[in-house]
């Protein structure tokens, strides 16, 4: 939507909130002059727009009484920012009548919206997946994020124009499986068709998503949640880290997500309750406080550093726990 296309619609807000409007202030929230809003007035008055006219100290326009609202109009950016917030509702779990409240103004919206927004809003919810409930990830480029969900929905390839985490760009074919909000951010991930590889990618280091010609056939499960998480707990770190831990898979999630760690039953006998954990990290000095809260018997496999830092941090714990108050 152009600039001034979109002051006219912001112009039409400011009146329908009610009330008188002075030019200064029309001005001063369109970030125009003047004379621009008085054009923008006319825009409004030649679409049959009742806009009147009140002269006076006070005076300024307001929209006629009774005047009845006109169908919603959005642009693209907020037409996605609405459906999305309505999306991550009901993932954050609703009541039923919420639910159903959530779901009949998703419908009306779409329903309002232009017919070539509303198809491409139509494939967001079946592309997109949430690792937790969802917080605060910022919405990513509309234009991005609509070309790959429309991607997934209809298994189209699709080139995006990459810049990875050490500012080396790229473009690349990918196969698209699905969308994922997960901590704060969000994904794509899918198949890379140059290398045949799995890849998640970051939306926000995606500058452009352009649909191919042809289609893929997409797995039969691809759980695009699942894969993203898998990518973060095998990804290429400066230490790997192997551990055996007594307790539950959910006492040790309460510390060391699926995003982190990877659980399974270790190879040894070591007895009930023992679980492999395995993990990689670019440090290790935020493990051994992990371990110390998690309060459950463990061994560290690898690396030898980290049995190093754990040693070393009992024996402050220990040190600090003799000493005592003095007089």
């Amino acid at each position: 939507m152009s600039r001034p296309t979109g002051r006219v619609l912001t112009l039409l807000e400011l009146l329908q909130s009610g009330g008188t409007r002075t030019v200064s202030e029309l001005a001063d929230r369109l970030g125009v002059e003047g004379r621009t809003v008085r054009r923008y007035v006319n825009q409004l008055i030649d679409l049959d727009v009742p806009v009147e006219s009140v002269r006076g100290r006070y005076g300024g326009y307001r929209l006629a009484p009774g005047y009845r609202l006109p169908p919603l109009m959005l642009s693209d950016d907020e037409a996605l920012a609405v459906l999305l917030g309505l999306i991550a509702g009901r993932r954050a779990g609703l009541t039923a009548a919420e639910l159903t409240a959530s779901e009949t103004a998703s419908a009306k919206i779409r329903r309002v919206l232009p017919k070539h927004l509303a198809r491409r809003l139509d494939a967001l919810p079946e592309a997109l997946s949430f690792t937790d409930r969802p917080g605060g990830a910022a919405t990513p480029d509309a234009e991005v994020l609509l070309t790959l969900a429309d991607a997934v929905r209809h298994h189209r390839p699709v080139a995006i124009r990459y810049t990875d985490r050490d500012g080396r760009p790229s473009e690349r074919t990918l196969h698209a499986y699905g969308i994922v909000a997960h901590a704060g951010r969000w994904y794509v991930t899918g198949r890379d068709a140059g290398t045949g590889e799995g890849r998640t990618f970051r939306l926000d280091r995606v500058a452009d998503a352009r649909t191919l010609p042809g289609s893929f056939e997409a797995p039969a499960d691809p759980d695009p949640a699942r894969r993203v998480l898998d990518g973060f707990a095998t990804a290429e770190y400066r230490h790997e880290i192997t551990l055996r831990i007594q307790g539950t898979a959910e006492q040790i999630r309460a510390h060391l997500p699926a995003s982190v760690a990877r659980l399974a039953r270790p190879e040894t006998a070591d007895g009930e309750g023992w679980l492999q954990v395995d993990l990689r990290a670019e440090r290790l000095d935020w493990l051994p406080p992990v371990l110390a809260a998690l309060d459950l018997p463990f061994v560290v496999e690898r690396p030898g550093e980290l049995r190093d830092l754990v040693t070393a941090l009992a024996d402050r714990l220990r040190s600090s726990a003799a000493r005592t108050r003095p007089c």
